[in-house]
């Protein structure tokens, strides 16, 4: 399969497609999975807020809706199986090493308003990932999304 360039503006970005929309994918499903779980649930409001993002702006054309709505469950999962701060910390190098800072902001804003009560909690995740993201700027002259473990 012939690799091509994703997002030409990030040096080093010649990727499979399939392979860079599964960063992308895992990337905004985490951080929505962190936003929706803020509140101690995940409502199935918020889940298929998350997986309309990613399709309505087309961020991973090569993946089902299906495919991202299991990205989203397992992210979730994850995040209440285990110390989470390392699984946020991969997902927001991506974020940052494919240029998603607006979309990880936006999708984790519609997935806490999906369930139609943004919660005390999730305010403070979405402030907190607001921070984050804008104090992160990717790394020039390597891929950032290659050194973190999934």
């Amino acid at each position: 399969m012939p690799i091509h360039v994703i997002r030409p503006d990030i040096s080093c970005e010649f990727r499979d497609p399939f392979d860079c929309d599964e960063q992308i994918v895992k990337a905004l499903t985490t951080m929505s999975a962190f936003v929706a779980l803020a509140d101690g649930r995940v409502d199935a409001s918020e889940r298929e807020e998350a997986v309309s993002y990613i399709e309505r702006y087309r961020l991973a054309p090569s993946i089902s809706r299906q495919r991202v709505g299991e990205f989203f469950d397992a992210q979730a999962q994850h995040l209440e199986d285990r110390d989470f701060a390392d699984l946020i910390a991969v997902a927001l190098r991506r974020t940052a090493a494919l240029s998603l800072t607006f979309d990880v902001v936006r999708i984790a804003e519609t997935t806490a308003a999906a369930d139609r009560h943004v919660d005390a909690n999730e305010v403070q995740v979405i402030k907190l990932i607001r921070l984050i993201v804008t104090s992160v700027e990717p790394q020039q002259g390597n891929c950032p999304i290659n050194g973190g473990s999934d």
